[in-house]
């Protein structure tokens, strides 16, 4: 048996000021994916951990209401278990690319009862709902989830999140073969999303740190997607820019501290700019860049990956 693909996400726009409701904007990124499998040969040790893995996110669909969840085949979901199936995935854990959000598509495309797909009409009060489920399902691993990385990685199309409540299926600009660039740095350092999230909660209780967020970092995250989405780039350098100073001055603890200079490097030299990928910590951090040749040879010391071409 093997399952259909399930591809990571980056959120280009919006890291926490979705949490609080302001825009975000997810892209699919084809570069890593995952797949449910079950294999007839002897099992590996990832093979058997990730089983495990499956067996406790099992019992914890299990435990929980049907009304909200909606209906599943969990003894179906069982028998796969005990026959030994496992999430075979590249996508790196704990590098805000959604690994988790990837395996609770795969889970709910399998075992879900009526459920919402891709070839469907997707309203808005469809993506909400398929929100809502993926948002239950995902708390297992995180805690506190927005459901947004399970639907982005289900429906494998950009997803542009006006609110909460209000969230779109969105083409971006085709990629041109230009100098500019998104890309991925690689700390080299695992990220856990909850203690960052409590971090930030925490903030949210400074009354200077909430002015921030709903002035500072949402009008310039707004603008940001409006460009990308627009294909304003020369404009879009300039926010992200300004998104970038904000993000160093407010989010110092979600970005590691051997990246500080690096981050402050960008600004002052506008080589290119660094903001967070999810919810940082460690894992990837996105990168902007109007020359992505001059920008490799400036960050040769890091692992670069490319996103998406301006």
């Amino acid at each position: 048996m093997k399952g259909p693909l399930f591809y990571a996400k980056i959120l280009l726009f919006g890291e926490y000021g979705i949490i609080k409701d302001s825009k975000g904007l997810a892209i699919p990124y084809n570069s890593y994916q995952g797949a449910l499998k079950k294999s007839a040969e002897t099992s590996s040790e990832e093979e058997i951990k990730s089983n495990k893995n499956l067996n406790k996110f099992y019992n914890y669909l299990s435990s929980i209401d049907n009304k909200e969840l909606g209906s599943f085949r969990l003894n179906e979901f069982k028998t796969d278990l005990e026959e030994g199936m496992y999430f075979d995935s590249s996508i790196p854990q704990g590098y805000g690319v959604g690994s988790s959000g990837a395996l609770v598509a795969s889970i709910y495309d399998k075992y879900a009862n009526d459920k919402i797909t891709v070839l469907e009409n997707l309203t808005r009060d469809k993506l909400l709902k398929l929100k809502s489920v993926f948002s239950l399902m995902e708390s297992f691993f995180h805690g506190k989830s927005s459901g947004l990385d399970p639907l982005n990685s289900y429906l494998s199309i950009p997803i542009l999140i006006n609110s909460k409540d209000n969230l779109e299926a969105t083409g971006i600009p085709s990629q041109k073969e230009g100098k500019g660039a998104v890309f991925l740095l690689d700390s080299e350092m695992i990220g856990e999303t909850e203690p960052m999230v409590n971090i930030f909660m925490n903030k949210m209780k400074n009354e200077g740190f909430r002015k921030m967020l709903n002035e500072d970092f949402a009008k310039h995250t707004d603008a940001c997607i409006d460009d990308f989405l627009k294909g304003n780039v020369k404009s879009l350098f300039g926010n992200v820019k300004q998104l970038s100073k904000v993000v160093l001055e407010n989010f110092k603890p979600m970005i590691p501290q051997p990246f500080h200079k690096v981050w402050q490097k960008g600004i002052e030299t506008n080589d290119y700019y660094l903001k967070l990928c999810g919810s940082g910590g460690g894992g990837y951090i996105l990168g902007f860049t109007e020359d992505f040749d001059k920008t490799k040879t400036i960050l040769k010391d890091f692992k670069l990956e490319l996103v998406y071409r301006f």
